[in-house]
C-alpha cells in the first residue's frame, strides 16, 4: 500500500478522519474545475483515516500505479483495552456553617483603657465647651444666640452624619488612610448589623471621640464667644454620639431603656424603623443617624446620587452603591436569627 506521504500534495484532495463506525454516502465530488473527475467514494470503515484520491495516474515508489478514484486507507493505532469507569462518588450535603462574628477575634469588640481615654478626653472637650458657653452667656445675660446656636449644631450634626455615613460606606476600604478602620466596621456592619448593639460603649465611639478631642481643643482654648462655644458643643457632641444612637437604632424596643425609646419616638433620635430602611436594597438612603432628621430630604432630593456622578465624571470613583451588593454586603439573616433568638 502506498503511503500517502509519498505521493504529490496536489494529488491528495479529500481526508475524512473519524474513529468509529462511519459510512460515507455517494457524493459526485471534483478535484478542480477545469479538469472534473468524479469520486464515488462509499465505504464502511471502523478505527481508520481514510484518504480519498483524486488525481492523474502516477507511479509509486514500488512501481503500483495509481488511478484516480482510489483510496488509500492508513489505519489509526487505537487502544486495545478501555479504562474502568470511575467508582460513584458519594456527594453529601455540608453540615450547616456556624454563626460568624463580624470578626474573628470577639476581644475586638469590648473597650480597651485606650479606648476609654480617648472618649473621657472627648466628653472633657465637649462639656467644656458647653460649660463656658454657659457660664459666659449667663455672665452677658444673653441666652438667645447660644440656644439658637446648639439647635443648629443639633440638626447639622445629623447631616454630617448623614455626609460621613454615606462617604464610608461607598468609597475607600481598610487601607484607606486615616479612615480604614472606620470604613472597614461600616462596611462590615451591613453584614452583620447586630454586632454593633454589642460593641462596648467606648469600644462604638473611641473613633470618633479622638476626632472630637483633637479638633474642639482648640476651640475651647482660643475662643470666648457663647454663641460659637454653644453651637461647637452640641455639634460635636452628637457627633461624637451618633454612633451610640446609631447602636440604639439597631436595638429592640423591649431592651432599650424606656428614655431612649421615647427620643426615638419623638423623632430627637433616629428611630428604629428609620434606619431599618437603610438595611434593605438598595442600600443607598437614610445614611443620617443623629435624628434623621435630613433623611427624607436627601433621599427625596437625591443629593447624594448628584454628589456621587459628581465624583464618577470628575475622578472616576464609582461608588459601591452601584453595584449588585454582594455577599459581603447583604446581611447574614441566618446569623442574625439565631443571634437575635
Amino acid at each position: 500500500m502506498v503511503s500517502p506521504s509519498d505521493l504529490p500534495i496536489s494529488d491528495l484532495i479529500w481526508s475524512i478522519p473519524f474513529d468509529s463506525m462511519s459510512v460515507l454516502p455517494q457524493h459526485k465530488l471534483f478535484s478542480s474545475v477545469n479538469n472534473p473527475r468524479p469520486v464515488v467514494p462509499c465505504l464502511v470503515v471502523r478505527n481508520g483515516r481514510v484518504r480519498c484520491l483524486a488525481a492523474t495516474t502516477t507511479t509509486g515508489p514500488t512501481g503500483q500505479k495509481l488511478e484516480s478514484g482510489k483510496l488509500v486507507i492508513v489505519p489509526v493505532p487505537t487502544s486495545t483495552s478501555t479504562p474502568p469507569p470511575d467508582p460513584p462518588r458519594v456527594v453529601t450535603s455540608p453540615s450547616p456553617s456556624p454563626v460568624r462574628l463580624a470578626t474573628d477575634d470577639p476581644s475586638s469588640l469590648k473597650s480597651t483603657w485606650s479606648h476609654r481615654a480617648w472618649v473621657a478626653c472627648g466628653c472633657t472637650t465637649v462639656f467644656v465647651s458647653l460649660a463656658k458657653s454657659v457660664l459666659l452667656a449667663a455672665e452677658s445675660h444673653s441666652w438667645a444666640g447660644p440656644i439658637l446656636a446648639g439647635s443648629v449644631g443639633y440638626v447639622l450634626a445629623d447631616l454630617g452624619s448623614g455626609v460621613y455615613h454615606w462617604g464610608i460606606d461607598n468609597y475607600g476600604d481598610a487601607s484607606t488612610p486615616f479612615f480604614g478602620s472606620q470604613i472597614e466596621a461600616f462596611q462590615g456592619h451591613h453584614k452583620w448589623p447586630w454586632t454593633i448593639t454589642r460593641r462596648e460603649f467606648a469600644n462604638n465611639l473611641h473613633a470618633l471621640a479622638r476626632a472630637v478631642a483633637f479638633s474642639v481643643l482648640p476651640i475651647d482654648l482660643l475662643c470666648n464667644d457663647p454663641t460659637m462655644l454653644g453651637f461647637v458643643a452640641f455639634f460635636s457632641g452628637c457627633i461624637m454620639f451618633s454612633q451610640q444612637f446609631h447602636a440604639w437604632a439597631h436595638g429592640t424596643k423591649s431592651r432599650l431603656p424606656q428614655l431612649v425609646v421615647a427620643l426615638q419616638d419623638a423623632g430627637i433620635l433616629v428611630s428604629r424603623a428609620q434606619h431599618a430602611a437603610h438595611h434593605r436594597p438598595p442600600y443607598n438612603n437614610n445614611y443620617c443617624i443623629v435624628s434623621g432628621v435630613w433623611n427624607t430630604f436627601l433621599d427625596e432630593m437625591k443629593v447624594f446620587q448628584a454628589l456621587e456622578m459628581v465624583l464618577f465624571f470628575k475622578f472616576g470613583l464609582q461608588p459601591r452603591s452601584w453595584d449588585e451588593p454582594s455577599s459581603e454586603w447583604t446581611e447574614d439573616l441566618e446569623a442574625s436569627a439565631q443571634i437575635e433568638a
